[in-house]
């Protein structure tokens, strides 16, 4: 069969976008799971070898075959069962696979849901500018232009967002090469010259599929109008792709309603989101000072208000700085930035995300709704959203949030991460390890993912697999107290209690940072030591701890769920008896 619409059960395969639909729906498919799936199909009936799908998938990369298994394992999980009951997938012992299912081609004109939708990518504006000192600039403005053209027409335009264009940052892979990464159709891309307060963007939007230029347009403003530019690119790009704008959009990209914004404090702002990026606690301090430097310049710029909410929920959810007293400056500032600028959608997001970590539950889906609904590009808060339906026990419904994310955000080792804490939660540890390895693959050196990874290896009764995921944790790290009490958890269930004992007696002894006693008590519960668990868990919520959002779902605290001080802490975070026994 060649590439292009193939029909199974209820599925469409759009194979040269690498796109899966059941019954019209999108079905969300991480990168590699789509690449394989197009590979089973296109030789549906004939088997395909471990070693040819290993290439395929991984092209002059060496990969353990445990990685093709996992994808494998998720792509079943994915497509279910056929009508009959039967598998799509046959696995023929040290052979490899073939795709057993009925296909056929189907008819040129796919429906709606199939051909109308764009998937565009805004690859990072080039920094003109003499020396690099004004790459925050262009950054920025990429990140500014991702989010406007994001937010015009989500079920016929698709976004790449910011962290998987920034990979592309210099590149000198071809179109045609960016467009099969990323499974896109079009690509904007552009330059930015700062000369003073005079600015020069130039921007020109390309089909994928013959590299043709279909618009392209310079501009000469000066800096207080650079809005109004992101705004004319946006018109222009939907006019090219065909996107009809709702009349909300055609308010808020019109000239007359884009208010111009102050030189001194869209530097700044930029500043603080460069400095944002980072995901350090030094970082996370200089971008409140950008943020409140943009302010005093302009003090009706939500978007600052809503970076300083941002930043002081990543300070408390790393541990960096009390909980009680960060939450509370966070939600402050979102508050306001909602106040000011009501279709903020990411401002409606960080509030929804800090009410989320400060238990403050009610109406807060609400929130969450309307931030997608804004800004439905906006990946990260797809992932917050599948924290809060994960800590409601809608597992169902956080997996499929959290892979939306992936979709929009494919190359971003952070979303892949977060794939595989959702699946970890809902106990799907094979989907997890598909995630945490595609992450991998992206950053080694992400420790997070090899935290992760170690947790994920415990639960598949992997010890020593475990172990050593978490020493790369400590290793990557510098030595976190976060990946240290992974670490001792892992010696702890291989049985060496000795070592175990030892690190956990360092960093009790104050040589270490902050510890989060919502980490020792996962500890304590995964060698059944409730009595320790349940003290360490108290400490947790004295503490405000974030991560006690995952408390109903953490698989090391199983065997702590039917006592009653364990259900007694679940109701006073907030949730009621049906939700804390899930």
């Amino acid at each position: 069969m060649v590439s292009g619409q193939y029909e199974f059960g209820a599925y469409r395969l759009d194979a040269q976008g690498r796109m899966l639909f059941r019954e019209g729906a999108r079905v969300a498919l991480p990168p590699k799971v789509a690449e394989l799936l197009v590979a089973l199909v296109q030789a549906a009936g004939t088997v395909v070898t471990r070693e040819h799908l290993l290439e395929r998938l991984w092209p002059d990369t060496v990969v353990e075959e445990g990685s093709l298994t996992s994808h494998i394992s998720l792509l079943r999980k994915t497509l279910g069962r056929d009508s009959n009951g039967g598998e799509f997938i046959e696995t023929l012992s040290k052979r490899g696979y073939r795709f057993v299912a009925h296909v056929t081609l189907a008819e040129s004109e796919a429906p709606e849901s199939v051909v109308s939708r764009v998937m565009l990518v805004v690859l990072p504006f080039e920094n003109f500018t003499t020396g690099d000192k004004y790459d925050y600039f262009s950054d920025g403005l990429t990140e500014e232009m991702i989010t406007e053209i994001a937010r015009l027409s989500p079920e016929r335009l698709g976004v790449i967002a910011r962290t998987s264009a920034m990979q592309f940052k210099s590149t000198t892979k071809s179109i045609g090469q960016i467009g099969h990464e990323l499974g896109i159709s079009h690509v904007l891309e552009g330059s930015v010259r700062r000369a003073g307060e005079r600015v020069r963007i130039t921007a020109q939007l390309i089909r994928v599929s013959d590299e043709s230029h279909l618009w392209a347009q310079s501009y000469e403003r000066a800096l207080d109008d650079v809005l109004e530019v992101q705004a004319e690119v946006a018109q222009a790009v939907a006019r090219e792709v065909q996107v009809k704008l709702s009349p909300r959009d055609a308010r808020r990209l019109h000239p007359e309603k884009k208010r111009s914004i102050k030189p001194q404090a869209y530097e700044a702002y930029l500043r603080g989101r460069h400095f944002w990026y980072r995901r350090t606690e030094e970082g996370m301090r200089k971008s409140i000072e950008c943020f409140q430097a943009a302010l005093q310049h302009d003090p009706s710029f939500a978007a600052a208000y809503d970076g300083i909410s941002d930043a002081h929920t990543m300070l408390a959810c790393r541990g960096m700085t009390p909980a009680l007293d960060s939450f509370h400056k966070a939600k402050a500032a979102a508050r306001q930035a909602v106040r000011i600028e009501p279709d903020l959608g990411e401002g409606y997001a960080s509030l929804a995300h800090v009410r989320l970590h400060d238990w403050d539950w009610v109406g807060i889906e609400n929130d969450f709704k309307r931030a997608v609904e804004l800004d439905p590009g906006y990946a990260i808060a797809h992932y917050w959203y599948a924290e809060y339906l994960m800590a409601m026990g809608r597992t169902g419904e956080a997996v499929r949030r959290v892979e939306h994310s992936l979709v929009l955000d494919p190359l971003n080792s952070v979303i892949n991460a977060s794939v595989g804490m959702i699946r970890y939660l809902a106990h799907d540890y094979d989907g997890a390890l598909v995630a945490l390895r595609r992450g991998l693959e992206i950053d080694p050196t992400h420790y997070v993912s090899h935290l992760r990874v170690g947790l994920v290896c415990l639960q598949k009764k992997l010890p020593n697999e475990a172990v050593a995921a978490m020493l790369q944790a400590v290793t990557h790290s510098g030595g976190s107290t976060e990946a240290l009490v992974g670490l001792a958890q892992a010696y702890a269930v291989v049985g060496d209690s000795q070592t175990m004992k030892r690190i956990v007696q360092e960093l009790g002894e104050g040589r270490r940072p902050y510890v989060s006693p919502y980490n020792v008590a996962r500890l304590y519960g995964a060698v059944d030591d409730k009595q320790r668990a349940l003290e360490w868990l108290e400490r947790a919520y004295e503490e405000h701890n974030p991560d006690l959002i995952e408390l109903t779902r953490e698989p090391s605290f199983a065997s702590l769920r039917s006592d009653a001080k364990f259900r007694e802490l679940a109701a006073r975070i907030g949730w009621n008896s049906v939700a804390a026994a899930r």
